[in-house]
């Protein structure tokens, strides 16, 4: 994983600057949020070259995370929240973008702000 950089997203018509995300490198994208401590794990931000509809897991992360969809243009096309110890969740539709933010105090009134 590299640099922590803001990014915007559009979701539901309004603009949302997650701060204090760290983009992750091709080995960050292996290991995401797994074996991290909830309060001392950043969001992460996964960007593929072209669309992908791969699943993701949440085996061995020991928390939720809210995970977002997005398209090339930032927009939210899904949200979940993901528990620990899920084998396989996949989004309906292709995307360029996630990101995971984890469920804690850091991220609290973002996530608020997400519903």
């Amino acid at each position: 994983m590299n640099q922590k950089k803001p990014i915007i997203i559009s979701l539901n018509g309004k603009k949302i600057k997650i701060s204090d995300i760290k983009k992750c490198s091709e080995i960050g994208k292996i290991f995401g949020l797994m074996f991290k401590s909830k309060e001392k794990a950043n969001a992460l931000l996964f960007e593929f070259s072209k669309p992908a509809k791969i699943a993701i897991h949440s085996l061995f992360v020991f928390f939720p995370f809210i995970a977002l969809w997005l398209n090339d243009k930032n927009k939210v096309q899904e949200i979940k929240k993901i528990t620990s110890f899920k084998l396989s969740i996949k989004p309906k539709n292709p995307f360029s973008k996630l990101i995971e933010i984890p469920l804690n105090s850091r991220y609290s009134s973002l996530i608020k702000g997400l519903s």
